[in-house]
């Protein structure tokens, strides 16, 4: 990197400076994500206001696929709240090795079981927010729009940390066709799903929902809450070749009740706007780690208090302080070592359109939400929405020749029926060139077998050729890639392609050369698959072995010369790798990877002209060059999906990403060198797990 770019990346500017328009800058500091930890709990408060909540299946879910963007999330100082749906009472022994219950292994008790998880949820949050597993928890039961009761504890000393206990039954198998279960319950096979409450909980009477009672309780639980960012696991993780689910049936059907949940929620007026994060559950069990090893060991430390290691009591409960079934392997299958979002990896949600006019997309309450900026000394203005509702996290945007931008994204139906469940591809396009957008049309979906059951279909990513002509790219439910195209520009699509490919990861990405050829590319477990044009307008050659190494599954791509440049996380690191496709002859060739970035981080990489954006090791947006290793630029700021960027015509480099506030958050790279060096104090160390509070300092303001 010349001492020019570096120069100009040191930088950065706050672009804008509108609360009321929702958009802010970020807030940036000095240094390199890998300094030692600090030996005490820190509170590192985030530049963002706004509050968390994750809504999981079973006690764990949360620190097993959530995590470190949980922990990291208590550290600001937001709130934050987890709702666990079911007791998880398994078959009622606390134990590594449970037996069939019809042994002589002694009777199982299930509340009990469940308390015991549940107190190792406690000590694992409490350990979090103030490094002592032992700090006091208030709890009271609280009545639910449902008809029943739930459970909400208080961590005396930090507040702002809750827990919700809906205190469910569980389906008590991964895959078994048990009726009195959440799957049974949305897919009609009982009227209602009883309780199963935990011994000790101040929840002392039983009850039982029906479909629309436990989607009540639920939007009645948000509503409290009033989360700006909510979590939740895989509604649609696709099924194996002998129709299984590739994940556990009630973190599929919890999270389908979540988006019923969160759809009903969203047509209050009393709450603020909200963006939906899903996290990849068991799959994660076949895939590369994502985590570097501090953060893996400091994922680890919470679950071995969650799996009651050390088997100390320091809870004082009959039951247990802690999972002992997760006791042997506190690590889950690798689980420790990855976090993965099942959507809302893109990072092609901005685009340029006319007059240097820039557009960003994202979905905010299940809708589409945009903002837009008329030049680079303008203010941005938004968020603004696109009609109709059930837009799915993760948006693709392109400028047509004429200066009009489309927006892609898939969307979710929901219905009274389990066959009206399903997911289609859906986009809108400007009339005219800074004008409105007109209504959704829809492309259908790939996936014409099994709709409801599976809708596994990745999130779009757009191509536009030089007449106006869009193909749109998805990942279908097997795992192949498939394409439809406009017969003409502004027409009518043709019929969905089979591309090929075998065990595709994330998202495609899309660019164009120089010369005017169409890549594709999309990960799988071990390496990565292209797809190239031989020339302009040609058919599609591929899928073609590239010889790249393994990656983490996201991918990045620009276009750079007469070729285009892949950007991926390296496994087990987190850090950014680089390699440039050219095309000289039938398949395409590649160079020898090389580092861009600093080390650490994890999720996917923005890109636009010289600049990256991305998380470093510490979970905060974060900006760095894209031509070698150097060191993050850290922010102080937590954000939910992938950031994205746009290299503008004017010259200045913009990245964006949407904060835990569901706000807009934007950074510019300036043109020409002289500015100031970057402001505000550096992001606190992370801290160990088991290390006792100290006071936090004074919050920032946002701008």
């Amino acid at each position: 990197m010349s001492l020019a770019s570096r120069t100009r990346l040191a930088a950065l500017l706050a672009a804008v400076s509108v609360a009321a328009a929702g958009v802010t800058g970020w807030a940036y500091g000095h240094g390199d994500v890998r300094r030692p930890a600090a030996p005490e709990a820190v509170v590192r408060p985030s530049v963002t206001e706004g509050s968390a909540l994750q809504i999981v299946a079973h006690p764990d879910d949360d620190l097993f696929f959530m995590n470190p963007d949980l922990s990291r999330s208590i550290s600001t100082g937001i709130k934050v709240t987890t709702v666990y749906l079911t007791s998880g009472e398994s078959d009622g022994r606390n134990e590594a090795h449970s037996p069939h219950l019809d042994d002589a292994a002694g009777p199982a008790d299930r509340a009990a079981y469940a308390e015991a998880r549940q107190n190792g949820i406690r000590g694992a949050y409490a350990q979090m927010a103030t490094g002592d597993r032992s700090s006091a928890w208030q709890r009271r039961s609280i009545p639910t729009a449902g008809g029943g009761s739930a459970e909400v504890d208080v961590l005396v000393a930090r507040p702002e940390v809750n827990l919700v206990w809906m205190e469910l039954r569980e389906a008590r198998s991964i895959s078994g066709d048990n009726p009195e279960s959440l799957r049974g319950l949305w897919n009609g096979r009982v009227p209602a799903l009883g309780s199963q409450l935990t011994s000790g909980t101040p929840v002392k009477q039983e009850f039982s929902y029906t479909r629309e009672q436990v989607t009540a309780a639920i939007a009645d639980v948000l509503a409290m809450y009033k989360p700006t960012t909510i979590r939740t696991q895989d509604p649609t993780p696709g099924r194996t070749d002998a129709g299984t689910f590739l994940d556990h049936q009630d973190h599929v059907y919890g999270a389908r009740f979540v988006q019923a949940a969160a759809a009903l929620y969203a047509r209050s007026t009393d709450r603020p706007h909200f963006s939906v994060q899903n996290y990849v559950s068991y799959p994660n069990s076949s895939l590369p780690p994502t985590l570097d090893p501090q953060t893996a060991e400091e994922k680890l430390g919470y679950l071995k208090t969650y799996a009651w290691t050390d088997h100390e009591d320091w809870c004082g409960s009959p039951a247990g302080c802690g999972d002992r079934k997760a006791a042997t392997r506190p690590t889950g299958a690798g689980w420790n070592q990855t976090i993965r979002y099942s959507r809302g990896d893109g990072t092609s949600w901005m685009a340029e359109g006319a007059s240097g006019r820039l557009w960003a997309f994202a979905a905010l309450d299940g809708r589409m939400a945009y903002w837009t900026r008329s030049g680079p000394q303008a203010p941005w203005q938004g968020p603004r929405f696109l009609s109709g509702a059930g837009i799915d996290t993760g948006a693709s945007a392109v400028r047509l020749p004429d200066g009009r931008i489309a927006v892609f994204a898939t969307r979710t139906t929901l219905g009274p029926a389990p066959e009206d469940y399903g997911r289609d591809v859906v986009y809108a396009v400007q009339t005219r060139a800074d004008g409105a957008f007109g209504p959704w049309q829809t492309l259908g979906t790939p996936d014409t077998t099994d709709v409801s059951g599976t809708s596994a279909i990745s999130a779009p990513s757009v191509a536009v050729d030089p007449a106006g002509r869009l193909t749109v790219y998805v990942r279908d439910s097997r795992r192949t890639l498939r394409a439809r195209t406009q017969t003409a520009p502004g027409g009518a699509f043709g019929t969905w392609q089979d591309l090929g490919g075998a065990g595709l990861l994330g998202d495609p990405v899309t660019a164009t050369d120089g010369s005017g050829r169409r890549h594709v590319y999309a990960a799988t477990a071990g390496s990565v698959l292209a797809w190239v044009q031989p020339a302009p307008g040609a058919p599609f050659g591929g899928p073609f072995a590239t010889g790249l190494p393994q990656t983490t599954g996201v991918l990045s791509v620009r276009a750079e010369g007469d070729g285009v440049r892949l950007f991926f996380r390296r496994p087990g690191s987190g850090s950014v790798g680089t390699s440039l496709a050219s095309v000289d002859g039938p398949e395409p060739q590649f160079s020898r990877v090389a580092a861009a970035g600093g080390l650490g981080g994890y999720g996917g990489i923005g890109v636009a002209g010289g600049l990256l954006a991305g998380r470093a090791g510490a979970g905060t947006a974060s900006v760095t060059g894209a031509d070698g290793p150097q060191a993050w630029q850290e922010s102080q700021m937590l954000y939910t999906g992938a950031p994205a960027g746009v290299a503008e015509r004017a010259g200045t480099t913009v990245a964006a990403a949407l904060g835990l506030d569901a706000d807009l958050h934007v950074v510019t790279e300036v043109p020409a060198a002289g500015s100031e060096p970057w402001g505000g104090p550096p992001p606190a160390p992370r801290a160990p797990a088991g290390a006792p509070p100290t006071p936090p300092p004074r919050p920032l303001t946002k701008k």
